[in-house]
């Protein structure tokens, strides 16, 4: 059975759905490495975060397993199926997206109507990152009271809400399990600077300058989870009857002839 080609328009369900009949079908066996996650998207013609997010969705399923720097496993299904329920999460970078829209809004508008009990909200709540370790839930927690407080700022009780909302996606078991494999202190620190350079914005006033810097933050999140988490190398299966997809290989160009084959061609041509 044959990937199909994913429409645009559709989402990381449809990819992680065609996946998972491909495994039940035999097509990837147990213990079979799946293609990597770039000739999956060539193959399916979707994004490589598209393709991560099903792979995520899938692995919570109990359906593969990652193994960073080594590939995507298929795995024996674990004795009980996922909740239907797995099937309406949004895919972590949807939410991302969907943040760097509204957030670099927010803070935007934020610049020009902060005012100073606003700002000591945002301090105290980046105050309480620096000092706390991450990953962790208390880091979410002061995470979540910083862009709150920067939504609060501008006094509508609904922006509030759907900024705490959003941010509270990043406990689906989706989120949680992508964040797993890329969060550190290290990235922690990096975004402690994106949040410190929102704040520094938003407290000169300089609404262009917020608009960027939140969009900054939330985009480089982004690149964060799409860093490798498989062998880019290495696709196919181990074992198994799976049978891998591998991107197209390109002819190579034929070598130019030497010099004394030129020669011989060109008198030849001449008699």
């Amino acid at each position: 059975m044959p990937l199909e080609a994913v429409e645009a328009r559709r989402l990381y369900r449809q990819v992680a759905d065609q996946l998972r009949s491909l495994i039940d079908s035999g097509e990837y066996a147990v213990g079979s490495r799946l293609p990597t996650e770039r000739e999956l998207a060539e193959q399916l013609k979707v994004s490589r975060p598209t393709v991560r997010e099903a792979l995520i969705a899938l692995e919570v399923e109990g359906r593969l397993r990652i193994r960073v720097g080594s590939g995507i496993y298929v795995i024996e299904p674990a004795a009980f199926a996922a909740p239907a329920a797995a099937a309406v999460i949004e895919g972590p970078f949807e939410l991302l997206r969907a943040r760097e829209f509204l957030e670099s809004a927010i803070a935007e508008q934020a610049a020009r109507v902060a005012t100073k009990d606003d700002l000591a909200r945002i301090d105290a709540s980046l105050v309480a990152m620096e000092n706390v370790e991450h990953p962790g839930e208390a880091s979410m927690v002061h995470d979540r009271a910083f862009h709150v407080a920067i939504a609060g700022s501008l006094g509508n009780a609904v922006l509030v809400r759907v900024v705490g909302e959003l941010f509270d996606q990043r406990l689906n078991p989706y989120f949680a399990k992508l964040a797993h494999y890329f969060e550190s202190p290290g990235t922690w620190r990096t975004a402690l600077d994106e949040h410190r350079a929102v704040r520094d914005a938003i407290a000169a006033h300089d609404p262009d300058t917020a608009r960027e810097a939140m969009r900054k933050h939330l985009a480089r999140s982004q690149e964060r989870f799409a860093q490798n988490f498989g062998a880019e190398s290495a696709g196919g299966p181990v074992s198994g009857h799976g049978r891998a997809v591998r991107a197209p290989v390109k002819p190579s160009k034929p070598k130019p002839a030497s010099k004394k084959k030129q020669a011989a061609s060109s008198r030849a041509r001449r008699r």
